[in-house]
């Protein structure tokens, strides 16, 4: 126990007095003071100027990290038929109607993603109080709701990352691991800030972008610029 407050008080000791750091030099520290014994993820938060609760000020949107996740992503389809044969040979971990219905409702939920064929939408709303507060109901707006399930399920597999607001305007996702290069992790952040930026809603007034911040599953967070962040 005394190990891990030690490490913990280092990794605090690094990041003290620092923020606003450019991506490269925020991506440096995060991975330079990942102290866990497993590959930590490397995280992301956007404050952004916008009340979700306003349905014109809702941020939602999805981006495919250049660098993929370094996550295993595991999905579910609801499909019938060929559709769901295509689904289970594009490597679909699950694959069902109303026996993943069924299973689902039992409270066994083994995915990260969830995909469906627009006619299993009548099916799959009726598990909208159990899917919708994890955030992973299908939505058409999201490519989760689709007739081409085989490159849904292919692009949730190889890197692809949803993103929505939440009720504090906050966006977060992870953009990699710590045992990434750095830039690959410094390009999957600006991808993903990119994504976020050009889903910006019409209703968002004066500064729409507030703060950008990263961390390591386990570590402190540390702001980025943003201007750093944002620029291609």
């Amino acid at each position: 126990m005394a190990k891990i407050a030690k490490k913990k008080a280092a990794a605090r000791a690094a990041f003290d007095g620092k923020s606003n750091l450019s991506v490269e030099d925020a991506v440096k520290l995060v991975k330079d003071t990942a102290s866990a014994k497993f590959d930590e993820t490397v995280e992301i938060a956007l404050n952004l100027g916008v009340d979700p609760r306003h349905a014109d000020q809702m941020v939602r949107g999805v981006v495919t990290l250049p660098a993929g996740t370094g996550k295993d992503v595991r999905v579910a389809v609801f499909a019938r038929g060929p559709k769901a044969d295509e689904a289970t040979a594009a490597g679909a971990d699950i694959v069902g109607a109303e026996d993943l219905m069924e299973t689902i409702q039992s409270g066994k939920i083994e995915f990260d993603r969830c995909i469906a064929t627009p006619d299993m939408m009548p099916l799959v709303g009726r598990l909208g109080k159990i899917l919708g507060p994890r955030n992973l109901m299908p939505n058409p707006k999201v490519g989760t709701v689709t007739m081409d399930v085989a490159a849904a399920v292919q692009a949730a597999k190889g890197g692809e990352v949803q993103f929505k607001a939440e009720k504090a305007g906050v966006v977060h996702a992870g953009i990699g691991k710590v045992s990434f290069d750095a830039d690959k992790l410094a390009q999957n952040l600006r991808a993903f800030v990119d994504a976020v930026n050009k889903a910006k809603p019409s209703g968002a007034k004066g500064t729409y972008m507030k703060k950008v911040s990263i961390s390591s599953t386990m570590g402190p967070g540390v702001s980025v610029d943003v201007v750093s962040a944002t620029a291609n």
